[in-house]
This record gives C-alpha cells, structure tokens and sequence, in this order.
C-alpha cells in the first residue's frame, strides 16, 4: 500500500476546517424559513444564541472522546468502541450517504441560487456541479495543496463577513423590530416553532466535530483537538449571531419570510441592486469555502469503515499522496445525485434530523465511556462535565421530538435512511 505523506493539519488549519464547514449554507438561507413562524427579534438572535450554546457543549464533550479514542472516523469510530460495532456502522452509512454528501450538495445548491440572483442567465446545475468537481480535483491530488486552499478561501470568508456586519451596522436603516425579551417572545420561545426553527440552526452550526473526522492527520490531536473545536465553534457563534442581527435589522421579515437567498435580499436593503448582487457573488464566492471543507474531511469516514470491514476495503486505499481518492469519489457521487435529484428545503430537514440523531447517541456515549471504563487515560477532560453534556442533549432531544411530531415525512425519511444501512452491516459481517 502506499506510503501516506508525513504532512500534518495544523491548529490553525483545522480550526479553518472547523469554521468552513459551519460558515455556509445555514447562515446565508435558513433565517427565511425561521421567520414565518417566529416574529420576536428577540426569539430569533436567541435560537443562534441557543444553537451555539449547544453545538459549544457538543464540542466540550467531543473534546474528550477525541483525545480519549485518538482516531481518525468520528462518530463511526466513538460508537463502535462505546456501544456495538453496528451502532458505529450506522453512523459511518448515515455520515458517508447523508451526513456529509447532503451537506456538500445544499453548499453548492445555495452557491447556484446566489449566483442565479447575480447572472440570471446562468444553468442552475452548471455552476454547483463545476465547483464540485473542481475541488474534489484539489483535494485528491494533494493534502497540502487542499489544506492551503483551506485555509486562505476560510480567511477570506471571515474577514469578508466581519466586513459586512460592520458596514451593516453603519448603513443599516433601522426596522423597528425589537430585540428586547418580552412575555409574547418568551412564548415563542416554549412553542413548537421554535423547537422545529432549532433544526434548521443546529444544521447551520452542524461542522463543529469536522476536525475529529481526520483526527490521525492532525499534529498532536491529543492536545490540540479540543482547541481547534473549541476555538472554531466560539468564532462561528460570535459570526452568526451578529450577521443575523444585521439581517434583522436591516430588512423587513416580509421580505425575508420563505426566501433562501437571505444574504442577497439583506445586501441589497442595505446597498441597493448593484451592492445585492456583488453581496450575492460574494456570498456564492465564500461557499466554496464549505463545500471544500466537507470534501476533504467526509472520505475519511468511510476510508475508516473499510480499514474495519473487508468488503468495503477497497475505499480505504490511499493514493500516492496518503489520500483516500475512492472514498472522496464515492461522496462526490452522492453529493451530485442529492444536486440533481431533492429540492434545498427537503435535504436540509431531513439531513438536519438524522445529524441530530447521531451526535446525541455520541454525547451520551460520553457517560457511557466514563462509567464503563474509568481507568481510560482522558488527556483532556470536558469542562462542565456532567452539566454541560447534559444540557447538549436535553436540547438536542427536545428538537428531535418536536421534528418527528412536526416532520413526520422527513423523520421517516431519515430513519429509514438509517435502518437501511443495517442491510449492507449484516452482508459485511456475513463476508
């Protein structure tokens, strides 16, 4: 087999990881689907608020578990070693058919729109599938020249968003939507709408474990993972809540409600139709920044499930380079048959529930680990511990009732998704 290149992520690197994979197509499309339902200001900035409280206590507690069972597959390696080898298969089917390829194809779907908006002439399909296949290209001929790219397009993006909540702020004419508490947003607060609007914030916040799916890539992971999913998520926290205020308090809930291409319509509030499209090609720009990210740390998922069982061996081989070519082909595979065949709003419910389902079975694996084996060297242990891990999974529970009470379609769309993984484990096993 050939020898993998001595070349390691860095912090920084997997911090841009960590943050292009968050920063992308949830931000810039979901507030549109939020405010039918939920008229508060205040309600609103609190579901990035309370998304990003829980996605920060995921990555306390994945903190631990990665420095604890140092290995590169994530949520597929963690549940295997805590529950059964069939939980953890499950969860490399769901990560390797739904968990990163929908996320890929909703990226570069968002990309179309927003490019649509700025040349009305272009193919739908033309722009995401180019995009697509053009890093795929980047990131199998090379881990450096992939992690390089990685880290300037993510810079770009940041600085660029920064940028924009500031002049925002500057320019924005106010709408006189309040963002004071009060007893009619305490109410939205409890009601079902704002359980279901979780979803579709938890998926913007969905990418802060990337890093632990390359964990035996990363320099010193024992010791630097817990910063890089740390550091990337407070960043991205901080980034959502202020955008969304900007998006809020510049432009009309009218004009955003049922829209997908929220950053186009805010941008062209705040700077007129030529200022709306050049924010629109920005925004289309700054996905390529997501959708490089999910490239490059999906394959690995299921390069880890072949190394486990011989059937799927053949998409653990590693090129020259150290990299997993047949595995990244596969969830390239996948990502343009979600692009060409499922409408954005349908991917992103049902990829959202199935991702929930998952990183709670891993949180609560956390308990599981600490009670079954208490003796295991933690190099890191999670801050907050139990409180912290238990308020991520009291939440993650709540959305996930209220999704299948609410979502009944898409729920079951999921869990079939997740059942029929059981099929290709029993013919493995059999093998």
């Amino acid at each position: 087999m050939p020898q993998a290149s001595p070349y390691k992520i860095s912090v920084l690197t997997g911090i841009s990881i960590v943050v292009a994979n968050m920063v992308g197509t949830g931000v810039f499309t979901s507030l549109g689907f939020q405010v039918t339902d939920i008229k508060s200001g205040f309600a609103l900035l609190m579901l990035w608020a309370v998304g990003g409280l829980v996605a920060l206590c995921g990555a306390l507690s994945y903190g631990e578990l990665a420095t604890a069972l140092p290995r590169s597959g994530g949520e597929y390696h963690y549940l295997s070693r805590i529950y059964h080898p069939a939980v953890g298969f499950l969860s490399g089917w769901v990560s390797s058919t739904v968990g990163f390829a929908a996320p890929t194809a909703l990226a570069a779907m968002a990309l179309g729109k927003y490019a649509g908006s700025v040349w009305p002439g272009l193919p739908p399909l033309l722009l995401p599938v180019a995009v697509v296949l053009a890093l795929t290209a980047v990131h199998a001929s090379s881990r450096r020249a992939g992690s390089r790219l990685q880290l300037v397009v993510t810079a770009v993006k940041v600085l660029v968003l920064v940028a924009f909540v500031g002049v925002g702020l500057v320019v924005a004419v106010p709408q006189g939507l309040s963002f004071a508490p009060s007893a009619a947003a305490g109410r939205e607060l409890l009601s079902p709408a704002f359980a279901v609007a979780l979803v579709y914030v938890s998926y913007a916040y969905s990418g802060w474990n990337a890093a632990v799916y390359a964990t035996g890539e990363v320099q010193e992971p024992q010791r630097t993972l817990p910063r890089i999913l740390l550091t990337g998520t407070a960043l991205v926290l901080a980034l959502y809540v202020a955008l969304n205020f900007v998006f809020l308090y510049s432009t009309p809930i009218s004009k955003l409600a049922g829209q997908a291409e929220v950053g186009f319509i805010a941008g062209t509030e705040l700077f007129g139709p030529l200022g709306g499209r050049l924010m629109g090609g920005l925004i289309a720009a700054l996905l390529v920044s997501t959708i490089s990210a999910m490239i490059f740390a999906g394959p690995r998922i299921v390069q880890v499930m072949g190394e486990d069982l011989p059937p799927l061996r053949p998409l653990a081989q590693l090129s020259a380079a150290g990299i997993p070519v047949r595995a990244m082909l596969l969830q390239t595979g996948l990502t343009l048959l979600f692009i060409f065949t499922a409408t954005f709003e349908q991917v992103l419910l049902y990829a959202g529930f199935v991702l929930n389902l998952f990183t709670f079975l891993t949180v609560l694996g956390l308990f599981v680990l600490r009670w079954r084996e208490p003796n295991l060297p933690r190099p890191y242990r999670a801050w907050g511990y139990p409180v912290t891990p238990l308020l991520f999974l009291a939440l993650s529970a709540w959305t996930l009732w209220f999704i299948i009470h609410d979502k009944p379609t898409e729920s079951l769309y999921g869990l079939l998704t997740v059942l029929a993984g059981l099929v290709p484990y029993a013919l493995s096993r059999r093998r």
